[in-house]
């Protein structure tokens, strides 16, 4: 559609001429149009086309979601890093949606939020005080294997509480059985009525140590090391370990030890297990079981290398044929207990990894070479 222009000899009017080619346009073949007029309605049609690309039709306040009380957006929250005698500013106030940090519940039902000694309402993350705490409220007795929560799932949290209810119940056996007894053993009763005394006790182990084979495979580590552990500290304290006119007990508690060991290993090899947590039980094992003298030997049973051990991976790929390795100037042996010696040649057999096999078998060093 051409178009021309024409302006005024005073250069204040300007109009348009436009001159149509449409041959159906008969009678507006002409038309002149006022600039003003064009420039007013483009304006008025931009306006428009912008207006409705945003129509608000309704709005209200957002809902409030589940938070730690340090995050309330309703009520200010002051830090403070180990304050725990009274609430510190309005932190004792709350909202429907805040939670205690400590007890990672509804703060409204959390029984010490301002109580003084605890005041949990000052609880935040930022703070290595209260987050201890809130591990070792959260955690419970699977503090003591120096877990974090990030490796805590639901299986460790069942085993965790088997294992609590496991403690309170020994301990309740223990104090029956020695209630208005001395609390050294009496060594002048013989074997047999030494045994049926303390037969309960055996009895309650050897239950929960087969409830917790049925459990996976971390969830049943857990469980075997903290019952040895509350087992032998028991008869620590009886003063039983070590004394000739207690053998058949001692002989009892040994075998007991025995089945956790051989469990614990068998789990450590045959199953899914990381080296970090295969670290953390080793660690458990050594710190916290108590072992008498006749047991010492028994300490070093949960020595095992994990199947990303670099000097056993060396050996499997057949990299290292001596099964030695230095490093920066230690000198490393590949030594197993023939006990973890037979799990690994069981399992890499189901594997059909019969070459590694043969590589291990050729250069690993154990306690019973003959077998």
């Amino acid at each position: 559609m051409p178009y021309r222009s024409m302006m005024g000899t005073s250069g204040k009017s300007e109009e348009i001429i436009i001159l149509s080619d449409d041959e159906d346009d008969k009678d507006t073949s002409c038309l002149i149009v006022e600039v003003e007029a064009v420039k007013k309605t483009d304006c008025a049609l931009l306006v428009s086309s912008q207006d409705e690309d945003l129509v608000v039709t309704f709005a209200r306040r957002a809902d409030v979601l589940p938070h730690a009380r340090y995050d309330c957006p309703i009520h200010p929250f002051t830090p403070a890093d180990s304050e725990t005698s009274a609430p510190v500013a309005d932190n004792q106030l709350i909202c429907d949606q805040c939670f205690c940090y400590i007890c990672d519940k509804l703060a409204s039902s959390c029984g010490v939020w301002c109580h003084s000694g605890t005041c949990h309402c000052n609880s935040h993350n930022k703070s290595d005080f209260w987050t201890s705490i809130r591990n070792s409220s959260l955690l419970g007795e699977l503090q003591r294997f120096n877990f974090t929560l990030s490796e805590v799932d639901c299986h460790l949290r069942n085993a965790d509480a088997m294992l609590q209810t496991f403690r309170r119940e020994l301990s309740a056996l223990f104090s029956s059985i020695t209630l208005n007894q001395p609390l050294l053993p009496d060594y002048s009763m013989n074997q047999q009525d030494l045994g049926s005394r303390y037969g309960p006790v055996f009895e309650w182990v050897t239950l929960f140590l087969n409830k917790a084979d049925k459990q996976n495979s971390r969830a049943a580590t857990i469980m075997h090391l903290g019952a040895a552990e509350e087992l032998m500290r028991h008869f620590q304290v009886l003063g039983f370990m070590g004394s000739s006119s207690t053998d058949t007990t001692s002989e009892t508690i040994i075998m007991l030890l025995h089945r956790v060991i051989s469990s614990v290993q068998r789990h450590m090899v045959m199953a899914d297990i990381t080296p970090l947590f295969m670290h953390k039980l080793q660690v458990f094992y050594q710190s916290r079981i108590c072992f008498p003298a006749e047991t010492s030997a028994l300490k070093n049973s949960l020595c095992v290398r994990s199947w990303e051990d670099v000097l056993l991976v060396s050996v499997l790929k057949g990299q290292n044929v001596s099964g030695v390795r230095k490093d920066k100037g230690k000198k490393d042996v590949l030594i197993e207990t023939i006990s973890v010696v037979l799990l690994r040649t069981e399992l890499l057999q189901r594997q059909c990894r019969y070459r590694e096999v043969c590589r291990y078998l050729r250069v690993v060093l154990t306690d019973n070479p003959k077998l």
